[in-house]
């Protein structure tokens, strides 16, 4: 039986697995997905949820008196990352500030290939991911880039610019030519139909 056993080892010594839950969290607090395996994703799980709970409530407090500072000091405690921290108290505690836990969703993705473990995706509540906006910013970012020229173009694009000036003369004499022409033969007599 397995009396007040309650974590995972996960093959690892006490500072490894530290670690590995820390730099974890890290990634899922800058990211807000991340894919690793089941049993690393159910540990994770509560130390990440340990944290936004500590934010939540130093945000409440306020800055009044001071418990916003040591609610900071206790993640960083945990987290020695500021840009992180500072997200998690700029953004992410005050979206979960009227949610009373259960911040984090485990999905379970599939088998990994190599030595088919389970996979599964841990994310925060609120940062779903939807296919069809990853596909809509690709696409506006293919239509704002300009298209890349191939050889050709670059080649008629160089000739165009080497002509410059003295082509675009040259186009409108030929039309002015054309322009008078065309003026010449309308101010003719008309022909007689029947003979020539």
């Amino acid at each position: 039986m397995r009396h007040n056993v309650a974590h995972r080892r996960l093959g690892r010594v006490t500072e490894h697995r530290l670690a590995l839950l820390r730099n974890q969290a890290i990634a899922l607090l800058r990211y807000e997905r991340i894919e690793t395996t089941v049993p690393k994703a159910k540990e994770l799980r509560p130390f990440v949820e340990r944290l936004i709970t500590i934010a939540r409530r130093g945000v409440a407090a306020g800055e009044a008196n001071g418990r916003a500072l040591h609610a900071r000091r206790m993640v960083l405690a945990e987290v020695p990352d500021k840009e992180v921290v500072g997200k998690l108290f700029e953004t992410l505690a005050p979206r979960f500030a009227k949610r009373p836990g259960g911040y984090t969703r485990i999905l379970r993705v599939g088998f990994r290939r190599g030595d088919a473990t389970e996979v599964a995706q841990i994310e925060l509540v609120g940062s779903e991911y939807d296919p069809r906006a990853a596909a809509e910013k690709a696409g506006e970012k293919e239509a704002a880039k300009p298209k890349s020229k191939g050889v050709g173009d670059r080649l008629k694009a160089a000739a165009q610019r080497m002509r410059g000036a003295k082509g675009d003369q040259a186009a409108q004499k030929a039309q002015a030519k054309g322009q008078t022409r065309g003026a010449a033969r309308k101010s003719t007599t008309p022909r007689k139909a029947g003979g020539s």
